[in-house]
């Protein structure tokens, strides 16, 4: 009888990354293969992802694969000085949290907590750049990275941006300029910059803030294009695409070029969803939605009614889940300097708010499993703390995750093309 291959194997080489559907996107190896290696652009299934184009030495393959978040994934485990949580992972502090500017609260998606945080950064001088996203100004469906060096463009880069991205890819290019700067990114982009600090001393020294929030999973590109024909709208013609922001949570809005204008409320884009939801897989087998290697991650705030959250438009509100002495230190500066208002929030109100968290946090050591057991590649896993997930999950929610790894698998729902 042949035995089963617990041992998790690693994908070999970046294309199986790709192939398997265990790739992110978030555009680190690009930057690190350095212009005319690797490419980044979406794929058939509309995800944001690598080709190589060039020929890539031995050192810089190994290099991409020990840190890349499809290969390679590093929580912090229980570090010293943080109440370490099975789901929510390590946290020094928590807060209620929101921009004293009231423009910026207004035009972000929830409370304006990050792009606070981030004009705060550049106003001080304690950061020469922002690497953060925004709405493509060509295609203003698509996302694009960018680095903001004054507190009026980390504006421009406010609101969420639910479709693929490549973040990262500016990383190298930031480093080799000797630049200090902070990331404001998704929690497996943020998980693959920690990683890089272990194989790049200048990340410590110039990496000088980690902010992220909570994640939900990334559609690809082709939900963006479904919501623009669902409005009757052509590609060619879109001007703005929101996904959300102007209030909060804000609308979805569509406005074409002739000024036509369509908005959906929170629920009815993202919660009845008449064109579909295609995640990743990826952010299926995800075991850090919260950002656990941040130094703050910052979720929505949700206003609760009989402890479920409820979606009406309100005065936005972010949740500060600080993770490490540096976030504490930053989030209480920026709060002083007039950046940011803070009141209180509870563990049990957390829960509430992003209750879609726990099941798929804690039942990441089944999936992973699974992975293994049907002989696939999968991202080796450290400092997730798998056994005190499997307690919390119990075998119901474990089985749930692994026989719906098996499914995926099976149905090939990992698999994708390279180009």
């Amino acid at each position: 009888m042949t035995a089963l291959p617990l041992r998790a194997r690693r994908p070999a080489s970046l294309t199986e990354v790709v192939r398997s559907g265990l790739c992110s996107g978030c555009g680190l190896c690009a930057s690190l293969a350095g212009p005319g290696k690797i490419t980044m652009g979406l794929n058939m299934k509309g995800n944001s992802r690598p080709l190589v184009v060039g020929e890539l030495d031995e050192r810089t393959h190994r290099t991409i694969l020990d840190v890349c978040p499809g290969a390679t994934l590093t929580g912090p485990g229980r570090p010293a000085g943080a109440k370490t949580h099975p789901v929510w992972g390590p946290i020094r502090e928590i807060h209620r949290v929101w921009s004293a500017e009231s423009e910026v609260r207004h035009h972000a998606a929830a409370g304006g907590t990050l792009s606070g945080l981030g004009r705060y950064l550049i106003d001080s001088g304690e950061v020469d750049a922002i690497l953060h996203v925004r709405a493509s100004a060509k295609t203003p469906w698509l996302t694009e990275a960018t680095v903001s060096r004054n507190a009026d463009d980390v504006y421009g880069g406010a609101q969420s941006r639910y479709g693929p991205s490549a973040p990262l890819v500016h990383v190298k290019q930031l480093l080799d300029g000797g630049e200090r700067f902070a990331v404001v990114a998704k929690p497996c982009d943020i998980s693959a910059v920690r990683a890089l600090a272990r194989v790049d001393p200048r990340v410590d020294r110039q990496v000088r803030f980690l902010l992220t929030n909570f994640c939900g999973g990334v559609f690809n590109a082709q939900v963006a294009r479904a919501m623009i024909r669902f409005h009757g709208v052509e590609e060619s013609e879109v001007d703005t695409f929101r996904f959300r922001g102007d209030g909060w949570p804000g609308p979805h809005r569509v406005q074409a070029k002739d000024g036509r204008t369509f908005d959906l409320s929170y629920e009815s884009a993202y919660k009845d969803r008449p064109w579909g939801y295609d995640m990743q897989f990826r952010c299926k087998i995800c075991p850090d939605g919260v950002g656990e290697s941040a130094d703050i991650s910052v979720p929505d705030a949700w206003i609760l009614k009989d402890g479920r959250p409820v979606y009406d438009e309100a005065p936005g509100v972010n949740v500060a889940v600080v993770r490490t002495e540096r976030g504490r230190d930053l989030l209480a500066r920026a709060v002083e300097a007039g950046y940011l208002e803070l009141s209180s929030i509870s563990m049990t109100e957390l829960e509430q708010m992003h209750g879609n968290h726990p099941a798929r946090k804690v039942g990441a050591p089944a999936t992973f499993t699974a992975l293994r057991v049907l002989g696939q590649p999968a991202p080796r896993v450290t400092g997730y703390r798998p056994l005190a997930s499997v307690l919390r999950a119990g075998w119901r929610v474990s089985w749930g995750q692994f026989a719906g790894t098996v499914r995926r698998v099976l149905k090939r729902d990992n698999r994708e093309p390279v180009i």
